[in-house]
């Protein structure tokens, strides 16, 4: 494998940060840059695990600045998008100008740069739908949780998502489809539950993902064959009650889970 440039954007932010040291224990395939609209890691990212980022290797930007990231994305082989907002709490503006304005100006730049692979880093929120659908079904036949049965959802069934945040996913997903016809090859990866001490929350034990699952699979993106176009694929660990499908992810990448919830609860 030939060395390749390699940005990871949002590196700042908890998983971005996760998926950056991940790739930097191989310095003999990656050659790693960074971008963030800050310096300062975010809130999420564990205060025990440093992440240093050479001077020379980060960009300050934000992804709102078409130039700032066009200027950044010049020269890379592969961009891993996962700078966003994280939730729609702070409101539509805020959505729109990281997830809908800015997840557009890296697509665009990576196009117009030559950048032959982006990985957009989506989530599962864009499925939870199914899930929400399938737990007030239940309640209304006097089930309890435990006895929810959701349906497995597969990459190519239609998206379902729940709020602004999601639905800005779905955006960024057609785009990558989009430029996937223009060209570049594009992979989208629907993160599922990844917490600060990698340790499944109670109410989210079907949808975890572990730091090290989480960053095996964006690997395995960044190592796809050219021929892999576009695709999609879920990120969680194995976990029961699991209600996305990973076989997917292990055909197409193959990624096998080292985790899951019940054996670390």
């Amino acid at each position: 494998m030939s060395l390749r440039n390699v940005l990871v954007t949002g590196a700042r932010g908890l998983v971005g940060g996760i998926v950056y040291r991940r790739l930097c224990e191989f310095p003999e395939h990656y050659s790693m840059y960074a971008l963030d609209r800050s310096r300062t890691p975010s809130d999420r990212v564990p205060a025990d695990i440093p992440l240093e980022i050479p001077a020379d290797r980060f960009i300050e930007a934000d992804i709102a600045d078409f130039a700032a990231v066009r200027t950044a994305v010049v020269g890379m082989d592969t961009v891993l998008h996962l700078a966003a907002i994280p939730t729609g709490g702070l409101g539509w503006e805020a959505v729109l100008t990281s997830n809908i304005t800015g997840a557009y100006n890296v697509f665009e730049a990576c196009k117009a740069s030559g950048v032959r692979r982006v990985v957009f880093a989506s989530s599962i929120m864009v499925s939870w739908g199914v899930a929400r659908d399938a737990r007030r079904t239940a309640r209304k036949r006097g089930l309890s949780a435990d006895d929810v049965s959701v349906p497995m959802v597969r990459h190519d069934m239609p998206t379902r998502p729940i709020d602004i945040y999601s639905s800005s996913k779905v955006w960024g997903e057609a785009l990558a489809r989009t430029y996937s016809e223009r060209g570049m090859s594009c992979i989208c990866i629907r993160i599922g539950t990844v917490v600060t001490d990698d340790r499944p929350p109670e109410d989210a034990t079907t949808t975890w993902c572990s730091h090290r699952d989480i960053a095996d699979l964006f690997q395995r993106a960044v190592d796809a064959p050219d021929s892999l176009q576009f695709d999609i694929f879920y990120g969680v660990s194995d976990n029961h009650g699991r209600w996305v499908d990973i076989d997917h992810a292990r055909e197409i990448l193959g990624f096998v889970p080292s985790d899951r919830a019940e054996d670390i609860i």
